[in-house]
């Protein structure tokens, strides 16, 4: 046996479900099931889209909960350029793009892997990017209970780039504050830090 596998488990009964789902409407588009290009594709279909939900049984609360420590520190923390992969409730066509978060220590910490986590956690849902936003600031003001927290969120929406207005560049950008990055000095320093480069 390998020493660590990273293995995905799924809910027969479920998954059965959901690739049968999907075996109907790839029928009623006019497709052919049984070719052999399409064999397998009610199955991984329903495990990609399992897979891209799995947030809604996931408490993002839990696991910044799960790596909070005591300590002094006081200043600006930032984890930037976190990587979203999520799906547009209003066509279930992908948004993706970066999260930057900041937040201001109020006697602990949190491990720093657990903010990307949260972000999965809320992004892996049917979601609009206002609330995606609204709901990382929210649990991390909530939970935490910092000083501050920043979250800035730019993304790509298929929806706006496939279909509909077909505008292949435009990226959307959303903010949310609380705390002291209500503070304009505060806010401007993150602003900043966010848009530079380290190198």
């Amino acid at each position: 046996m390998a020493p660590y596998q990273n293995m995905e488990e799924y809910n027969l009964e479920i998954t059965n479900d959901v690739k049968e789902r999907f075996s109907k409407i790839i029928s009623e588009i006019g497709e052919d099931v049984d070719r052999e290009g399409l064999v397998k594709t009610p199955e991984r279909a329903a495990k990609a889209m399992l897979f891209l939900t799995q947030g809604y049984k996931q408490d993002a609360a839990a696991i910044l909960k799960s790596a909070m420590f005591k300590e002094s520190y006081n200043e600006m923390v930032i984890v930037k350029d976190i990587e979203i992969y999520s799906l547009c409730e209003h066509h279930m066509l992908p948004f993706f793009g970066k999260a930057h978060i900041a937040y201001i220590p109020n006697g602990h910490i949190v491990g720093l892997s657990k903010l990307p986590r949260i972000v999965d956690v809320f992004a892996r849902r049917l979601q609009v990017q206002e609330r995606l936003t609204e709901q990382v600031l929210d649990c991390i003001n909530d939970t935490l209970k910092p000083q501050g927290v920043a979250v800035v969120i730019e993304a790509a929406h298929m929806c706006m780039m496939m279909r509909g207005v077909q505008k292949q560049n435009s990226v959307t950008t959303t903010s949310g504050f609380r705390g002291s990055f209500k503070n304009e000095e505060t806010r401007n320093e993150f602003l900043k830090l966010i848009s530079s480069s380290l190198s």
